[in-house]
Formats: structure tokens, sequence, C-alpha cells
């Protein structure tokens, strides 16, 4: 049997949002974002955080992450960021690119993860030397982090006090958004703005959309010519009733969270049944959909004789990712397991 736990980018889409997509193929509507689904898609964002928010549809998390940096930093600014977090290792230097120039500081942390200490240690750092040290401007913080932990809302929330209080803004890259709330149990907003997020990339495209994204802001003011920095970066998309038809099916009825809390017990499945593996050692803890091991080479290499795929963490020899989706399947689980068992000669 085959099973492919390379990334959650690699499924197909929802069925539900694959409908939404053909419905919203029907007739005309107005381009930009004119649309009634786009105006939908706001209002149910609104409803879902409990509070007035601005919403601007996109259709990668690195336009998202991107506009986010370059709305609240200018190009003498920095952003504060883990030194394995998506907008520092994975965005081509996109954050740098849409600033002009601001400098990512990025910090180390356990289990990919910031602590409100280091990070007021190296704000006061940066001031040190006045006007010769790049500004801190905006912390970010990765939700689900890169290694498939999550932080607390308390973490969250006082890591956004020391931002706030230093004057910066607070960003949320929640490429996989869905998957931290439904490991935490609380609320979108308490996880967001309740405590101190400012922007949020909200993610849809690894939880079964086909390509939508948002960038959410829950100041308006903070928003202030946002559409024109979008449209100047390329990514007001003219028709823009495809991307809000999929968000408008992925936010309907709680589909969101009901897709990504199968990943995520697919992924403790997973988790559990390695526990007991004699060649396999869990790296981190496991709180979304995506599991860190490590693993020789030789023992990657029969479980993918076997039809497994996965992904070779870049650069850590024997670090393996195996990532679960909304579509993960507990066969597929089980069998990765059962090659495992039988590779350790169980």
């Amino acid at each position: 049997m085959s099973a492919n736990f390379r990334s959650d980018n690699e499924n197909p889409v929802a069925p539900e949002i694959m409908a939404a997509l053909d419905r919203a193929n029907v007739g005309t509507a107005y381009s930009y974002g004119d649309d009634a689904f786009t105006e939908r898609v706001k209002e149910k964002f609104c409803e879902v955080f409990e509070t007035d928010l601005e919403v601007f549809p996109l259709v990668s998390g690195t336009a998202a992450n991107a506009l986010a940096v370059a709305q609240t930093t200018p190009a003498y600014g920095a952003v504060i960021c883990h030194e394995d977090s998506h907008l520092h290792t994975d965005e081509c230097g996109a954050p740098e690119f849409y600033t002009g120039g601001a400098k990512l500081m990025t910090l180390a942390g356990a289990n990919g993860k910031l602590d409100a200490t280091s990070v007021e240690e190296r704000i006061a750092d940066a001031g040190y030397v006045g006007d010769h040290a790049s500004k801190p401007c905006l912390l970010s913080l990765t939700q689900a982090t890169e290694f498939g932990t999550v932080y607390s809302v308390e973490e969250v929330s006082e890591l956004a006090q020391v931002a706030h209080e230093a004057g910066m803004a607070v960003h949320m890259d929640g490429a996989r958004f869905a998957n931290a709330l439904c490991s935490l149990g609380c609320s979108a907003s308490e996880m967001t703005w309740r405590s101190g997020v400012d922007l949020l990339s909200f993610g849809a495209t690894k939880n079964g959309a086909m390509m939508a994204e948002a960038l959410l802001v829950f100041d308006a003011d903070d928003a202030e010519e946002l559409g024109r920095r979008r449209k100047q970066a390329g990514h007001l998309i003219s028709k823009m009733r495809y991307v809000s038809a999929q968000l408008d099916a992925y936010l309907a009825d709680d589909l969101w969270l009901e897709l990504a809390a199968h990943a995520n017990r697919m992924a403790t499945r997973l988790a559990e049944g390695l526990e007991d593996a004699q060649d396999v050692e869990l790296v981190y803890p496991v709180h979304g959909n995506e599991i860190f091991l490590r693993m020789d080479e030789e023992l990657a290499d029969i479980l993918r004789e076997d039809g497994f795929e996965f992904y070779g963490w870049p650069g850590r020899a024997g670090l393996y990712r195996l990532v679960t989706a909304h579509c993960t399947a507990e066969s597929d689980v089980d069998a990765f397991l059962d090659a495992v068992n039988a590779a350790d000669g169980g």
C-alpha cells in the first residue's frame, strides 16, 4: 500500500469546496472583490472572530505574510520572528522585498516557539545603539509552528504584551491556523485579537481549499491603504469570487474545523503508534497535523520502497516530517505503522 505524508499541500481539494467552486462558476459577478461571495465571506469572518475586521482574500500564504509585514514595517524597521519560521526560511525574501529592505531579526526557541523573555531582550538590544540599528516594528508568530507545535493562548498574550509595550504590532502566520485552533480548543477570537494579535494570515489551502488564504486585520486603522498595497503587489484578483467561494464554503457549518480536527486526529494516531517503534524517535510534541521524527536512512529507504512518501527536513540529516490532512484515511496511517513495525522486526 502507498500513502503520501509529504505535505498537506499535496492533497486534493475537499469535496465541499470543489462543489462551491462549481456553484460559483455560473453567470457573471462583479470583479475585484465587489461580488456577493466576497461580501458574504467578510460577514462570516466577522462572525467567526466575533468582531469587525478587514478581510483581504488572497491566493497564497506568502502574499498574506509579505503584505502583513509591508503594512506594518518600514524599510528601516525590523521583524522579530523565530529562526525556523516560514517567514524567514521559505518566503524567498518576500517580506524584505515588499518592505523595501526591512530586516528580519531571528531568535532561537524550543519546539519552534519564541518566548517572551528572549523577545524582550532582543527588543532592548536593538534599541541600544539607537539610529544605527533597525527598529523592531513587528513581532511575527507562526501558529502552528514550523515544527507542528502550538502556542497556548497565554503564550500568545504574553508575547503580544511585550511587543505592544515596545510599540510594535503583532502578526500571526496562520497557514495551519485551523489545526492550531482545534488543538487548543479555544475560540478564534481568543487565539487572536483578544490575545493581542493585530494581523492574521489565515490559511485554508493546506486544509482543503484549492488556493485560498486571507489577510485579516483586526483594527481598520491598521488596514489603511492596504488595498492599494495589495494591488501594487499583483495580488488583487480580478475574478475574486473564485477565491471567496472557497473561503465561503470553508467557513460554512464549521467545515474548516471539521477538516482540521480530522487531520489532527490522524496525526495523533500516527504519533501514538510510533512511540514504541524501536528505530524511530519523535522529536517534537505533536499538537496539530505534523509529526517530526528521527530514523536512520535504511529505515527511510525501506518505507519509501513500500510506497510511502514523506519529507526529509533540509539540512538536518535523519530528521523527517510526516503531515496528515483532511482526507488522510485511518488505513493509510495503520499501513505506515505496520510497515515501520515490520522493518523493526516486530
